[in-house]
């Protein structure tokens, strides 16, 4: 899953995704207070553009340039309230300390001795902030049928519970069944969800 594999899927059609946000992010971050966000992965931007237009500052990242053109060309109503870049979050970690909401959603974060791509985006989090992590649950089939994909090779949220400090506060770690219908060709059925807040 590389740059050349994000830019292929997205050049592959005029539209990937639906263009509505994550159903996970609506319902954990309806009660927050708008404040700095970073939508890692953004893909065609649907998150993003629901946070901003909710009154968040958002960071989105990706590294596919075709999604981020995408994603800005249907972002006019919130100009200004979105700044689009193309990174990679698994090389070059965010600030640290610099989000009131880190959301990190199918983003493909894969195992590495150190956790160093992993910490890097906790630590991006600001004190008081949240730290958001949805994927598809493990209960789901074990590989994708067109890329050999292994979820055993990538984080899951008990991971990310184990890397953080005993004073944050884990609000949400459970499985649901999706609300919204999976991308087309995909088997998945249930989320896995993290929503954990960072001491002040």
């Amino acid at each position: 899953m590389d740059t050349g594999h994000w830019e292929a899927m997205y050049g592959g059609s005029d539209q990937v995704f639906s263009g509505n946000p994550n159903a996970v992010l609506v319902a954990e971050t309806a009660g927050l207070a708008p404040g700095r966000a970073l939508d890692a992965g953004c893909g065609e931007g649907a998150d993003a553009r629901w946070l901003a237009r909710r009154g968040w500052q958002v960071t989105a990242v990706d590294v596919s340039a075709i999604a981020l053109e995408r994603a800005a060309a249907a972002a006019t109503d919130v100009a200004g309230r979105v700044t689009w870049t193309r990174a990679d979050l698994l090389a070059v970690p965010p600030p640290a300390g610099a989000f009131d909401l880190v959301s990190l959603h199918y983003f493909p974060l894969k195992r590495h001795p150190g956790h160093a791509a992993l910490r890097g985006l906790v630590d991006a989090v600001a004190p008081g902030g949240t730290l958001l992590f949805a994927t598809h649950a493990p209960a789901d089939p074990a590989r994708h049928p067109d890329e050999n994909f292994d979820p055993a090779g990538y984080y899951r949220p008990v991971d990310i519970t184990e890397l953080l400090e005993p004073t944050w506060d884990i609000q949400v770690d459970e499985t649901r069944p999706r609300t919204a219908p999976a991308p087309a060709g995909t088997p998945h059925s249930h989320d896995t969800v993290l929503r954990a807040r960072r001491p002040r």
